[in-house]
């Protein structure tokens, strides 16, 4: 991996981890056309770690509330936790599985077409004004088991949890908000399991400008897409980024069929 496609490939992360189009699957999608072989687990990891960076600036004074307990906060706090329970026994049960999936350009490409297909009819029912306090115990579990299938490279993990929110009354900046702070713990506690199983095996070898490389435009790209992100959801356009998910799948699709 050379710097060139180390920043590509940190723009990319950045972008589609918020914007919801999948960051997973255009990364396997990329580093199969590109043809990148080397670390490829490892500097995933990374990116996902770059992305929470920031998470923590736009909703950092969110995040200190939770972390604190902060009284007006518990209740959150507690659906938060309910919300990432879901996604962390299927990860846990199903680790092997959804890893293999990463060299499957094809199959990322039939997901997202199922992406789009999860925000183009959420924007269409979406009506609600709900804070996350006033939701019922379940319905935080609901939208970590949406979560939970963004497992899957393809299925954006922003898409299907901000549709969930929606689709239980939550209010746009409340959907969007809730979606943010749960990634936090599912993305941080994923990467560092997964860290800790390349550090035991010591199966990697890429050279830390490329790593802090990764890391760096990823960080940066991530906090536009939250500003973008934001912005379209409250203007209603979600299915824009339906017709984007569906644009790239038919032509990774064609690629694959034609080759």
């Amino acid at each position: 991996m050379n710097f060139f496609e180390a920043v590509l490939l940190g723009v990319i992360q950045g972008l589609t981890e918020f914007i919801p189009v999948s960051s997973s699957g255009h990364l396997v999608i990329t580093q199969y056309f590109l043809n990148i072989k080397q670390d490829q687990m490892l500097f995933n990891i990374i990116l996902h770690m770059g992305t929470l960076v920031p998470i923590f600036i736009i909703f950092g004074d969110d995040i200190k509330d939770i972390i604190s307990f902060k009284p007006s906060k518990r209740k959150e706090t507690c659906y938060i936790l309910l919300a990432i329970i879901p996604t962390g026994i299927i990860g846990v049960l199903f680790e092997d599985f959804f890893a293999n999936l990463f060299a499957n350009a094809y199959l990322t490409a039939l997901m997202l077409l199922v992406t789009g297909f999860i925000l183009y009819f959420t924007e269409k029912i979406a009506t609600g004004n709900k804070k996350v306090n006033e939701l019922k115990f379940w319905q935080p579990i609901l939208i970590g088991l949406a979560q939970s299938f963004a497992i899957i490279p393809g299925i954006s993990r922003s898409g299907t949890t901000i549709a969930a929110s929606l689709t239980q009354k939550l209010s746009r900046k409340e959907a969007a908000r809730f979606s943010f702070l749960i990634s936090v713990p599912v993305i941080g506690g994923a990467g560092f399991l997964q860290l800790l199983d390349l550090l035991k095996v010591g199966s990697f070898d890429l050279p830390f400008k490329i790593i802090f490389t990764g890391f760096l435009t990823a960080a940066v790209s991530g906090y536009f897409a939250i500003k973008i992100l934001l912005k379209i959801l409250a203007e209603k356009k979600l299915n824009y980024f339906a017709y984007y998910c569906w644009l790239v799948a038919v032509i990774v699709i064609l690629i694959n069929y034609l080759n």
